[in-house]
């Protein structure tokens, strides 16, 4: 049976802040990044899972990874298969590395890449994509790798399988639905800051031609410019299409419930972090403030008692979990849960490395196992650096299609690798030797 026998965990660094003419209104100058970790076997087999960065600090992250995924040299694949929930809570409670968060920051960034290449590792020991491996657990196996704790005021493990329970007779029929229609997205590439008008409207044409009918822009470095990038936005997109705006964190509340309802006029469906990931009642008073627009967050939210907070306070309309932030499958499928419970639709983040090759498999999961819903459902999609994975997305005509390979999209080219590990990379070592 194989055995993990080592962990590499490598600093991959993009340099997309020289190459990607873009932005967004906090984070001007991102090298879109990752922990990159490799559970290696006694045999052929690996595991790949990341978590994504923008530069710098990505090695805190490499460090504590290797600390977290310590205890996983010399373990049965198979004996990790059976006991998903118990490796979960063996990594993530390590009562002295806890303390350093707990469950949020860096440590949990470098959590989220260990379990991430653990549940790669087993999907790719069963020989499926990650989403059929999760699709065909059954509820009470899936409730028991699942990490309830501290939601019992909200959700219980009972109810939680009760759920699941509700919905598995029928997860054939919407994995048969997904793979006739594909999963519904919308695409950032039009948006970012920076882009000049005439780009912006370019971008936006190509992407109606292609089929889009969603699209979000990048908002608040200037009242002004966003009212005329938005109105671009709204012409090219016709008065049916669907526009999304995001302030990634930028405001404070008063500043964004006045920037968002001066932009209501161009009728945008929701407003992305309109400020502090964190101000839970910020994000409830701007929602109050700002409807019919809708609150769309989470991206930053540390952890599944975050989002608990966020939906009982009433703080969000579209739930945006990210599958590099959350401790992977064991905690995103109780927030996915919760989601369903409150009747908010998960729309999860995945502008970055690896991102929409992750959580595309959680979206299906969401709809296959637990919401059964794909009304209000868009999932993010950003084309850049997807030609760094061995089994990248594919989407057509705005519609993410089903994952075939094993595995959770993770693993990337080892030509990739060698090019822009950091900082012994072919392209890190050229920028030095320029310099």
């Amino acid at each position: 049976m194989p055995r993990i026998s080592a962990v590499d965990v490598i600093d991959v660094r993009f340099p997309t802040s020289a190459t990607l003419a873009g932005s967004d209104a906090m984070h001007p100058d991102g090298d879109y990044s990752a922990a990159y970790v490799v559970l290696r076997t006694d045999t052929e087999l690996s595991g790949y899972g990341l978590t994504f960065t923008i530069g710098r600090g990505t090695d805190l992250c490499v460090l504590a990874a290797r600390h977290i995924a310590g205890p996983l040299v010399g373990r049965e694949v198979d004996e990790l298969a059976a006991a998903l929930g118990p490796t979960y809570r063996t990594l993530v409670g390590d009562s002295q590395l806890r303390w350093l968060g707990p469950e949020k920051g860096a440590v949990h960034l470098a959590a989220a890449a260990v379990l991430n290449a653990v549940w790669d590792l087993v999907a790719r020991r069963a020989g499926k994509p990650l989403w059929r491996l999760v699709a065909e657990m059954e509820p009470a196996d899936l409730v028991a790798a699942c990490d309830f704790r501290y939601l019992s005021d909200v959700l219980t493990a009972q109810e939680a399988r009760q759920m699941l329970e509700r919905l598995a007779p029928s997860r054939t029929e919407r994995v048969e639905h997904l793979a006739e229609v594909g999963y519904p997205a919308y695409t950032t590439g039009p948006g970012w800051l920076g882009y000049s008008d005439d780009k912006l409207r370019r971008l936006c044409q190509e992407a109606v031609a292609a089929g889009w009918s969603a699209i979000k822009l990048k908002v608040g470095g200037n009242i002004g410019d966003d009212k005329r990038r938005l109105a671009i936005a709204r012409e090219e997109l016709g008065p049916d299409g669907t526009l999304l705006i995001d302030a990634n964190q930028v405001w404070e509340v008063p500043e964004a419930i006045a920037w968002v309802n001066e932009l209501a006029q161009f009728s945008p469906l929701w407003i992305e972090e309109p400020t502090s990931p964190d101000d839970i009642l910020g994000h409830a008073a701007i929602r109050a403030a700002v409807a019919p627009v809708g609150v769309a967050t989470g991206e930053h939210a540390h952890n599944r008692v975050m989002f608990k907070q966020m939906l009982s306070a009433g703080a969000m309309d579209y739930c945006q979990v990210d599958s590099c932030r959350l401790a992977s499958v064991n905690e995103i499928i109780p927030v996915l849960l919760m989601a369903a419970k409150f009747g908010v639709p998960v729309c999860p983040h995945a502008g970055g490395v690896g991102l929409c090759e992750l959580v595309q498999h959680m979206s299906i999961v969401d709809y296959v196992c637990v919401s059964g819903r794909l009304d209000g459902r868009l999932l993010e999609y950003v084309d850049h650096l997807h030609e760094h994975f061995s089994s990248p997305v594919v989407v057509d005509r705005a519609r993410y299609r089903l994952p075939v390979d094993s595995g959770y999209s993770a693993r990337m080219h080892p030509e990739s690798i060698a090019t822009y590990r950091y900082p012994d990379g072919e392209y890190w070592r050229a920028v030095r030797a320029q310099r």
